[in-house]
């Protein structure tokens, strides 16, 4: 097989209800990195000579960018539960090159989701970026696998909002959307420890998941002291300020929006506290004043149901 300008690579993952692969979202790019960890096993007598390397252990990671396809909802809670995938790679064709061809290279595993981030952009395809870190050794794929087609009409539809909402205490439901927000994110770690023993020579690594961390992160236009026509009140700048400044936790949504200035309050994406960590106005002469907030997590987030997604 001769590698050809045009030719489509894709991540799957194993749907374990419909026995079937599918791919992880319509992926604009996609990377398997597979790393030999080595120890020098040149012994203390060896003097001036070179390097002796030996492979102690080997690992893989695989990320994913690619529009928003696959269930926001599933992929939240996948995260935040600890769940291991099973992962494919494999050169694909037809069916918006979601059809896996058994290409001579592709291998499957167990991997954790350890890291995920939703970019929500006006008037923008939704985006999500996916990194998973492989468990145990990687298989060769030796037959076709079956697999099932993302359809069209699970796409976000370019021009969708999407709101980042707060309450003004940890109590108060979510009210306020945060000012003319131009982009925003939502993004997801989970801490990964090295469980391979020390006994252990030249097999694949082993992971366990230890902590799940979250944090949001918004660019907005400055509305401060100004109120937005809506069924919503915006955030103002000096709201934002006491709540920094409190340095409390406060309720927070990220929901669909609608309405007059995109301000009404529609389907729930994801919800829980944070604490505002960071807030850095923008001020130019004679230029629009915008602000990047960002909030940690406090707790653990829940999962609402993404209907563009459904």
């Amino acid at each position: 097989m001769a590698t050809l300008k045009g030719q489509n690579f894709r991540i799957l993952t194993y749907d374990a209800t419909a026995s079937k692969f599918k791919c992880v979202g319509m992926a604009t790019n996609c990377t398997v990195n597979l790393t030999a960890n080595t120890d020098d096993a040149s012994t203390k007598d060896d003097i001036g000579g070179a390097q002796k390397p030996t492979v102690t252990s080997k690992s893989w990671q695989v990320s994913v960018e690619s529009l928003s396809v696959a269930d926001t909802a599933a992929i939240l809670t996948a995260i935040k539960s600890y769940q291991k995938f099973t992962l494919l790679w494999d050169e694909v064709a037809t069916t918006d090159n979601q059809t896996p061809e058994e290409a001579g290279f592709a291998r499957t595993g167990s991997a954790y989701l350890n890291d995920v981030t939703f970019n929500f952009n006006d008037r923008e395809n939704a985006t999500k970026s996916l990194q998973f870190t492989g468990v145990g050794q990687l298989a060769k794929v030796t037959t076709t696998p079956a697999f099932e087609a993302i359809t069209p009409s699970s796409v976000y539809t370019k021009g969708q909002f999407i709101r980042l909402f707060l309450g003004s205490d940890n109590t108060a439901t979510p009210a306020k959307v945060i000012a003319s927000a131009k982009s925003l994110s939502f993004h997801v770690s989970l801490s990964l420890e090295d469980a391979t023993t020390k006994d252990t020579t030249g097999d694949w690594q082993v992971q366990e998941p230890t902590g799940i961390s979250f944090d949001i992160s918004s660019n907005a236009l400055v509305r401060s002291g100004d109120t937005i026509t809506s069924s919503v009140d915006g955030q103002a700048l000096a709201d934002l300020m006491d709540v920094y400044e409190a340095s409390e936790p406060v309720k927070f949504q990220i929901a669909h929006v609608s309405g007059a200035n995109q301000r009404t309050k529609g389907a729930v994406i994801v919800e829980g506290s944070v604490i505002i960590t960071a807030l850095n106005i923008s001020a130019q002469n004679r230029q629009n004043a915008t602000y990047d907030a960002t909030l940690t997590g406090y707790g653990e987030y829940t999962v609402g149901e993404d209907p563009a997604e459904s």
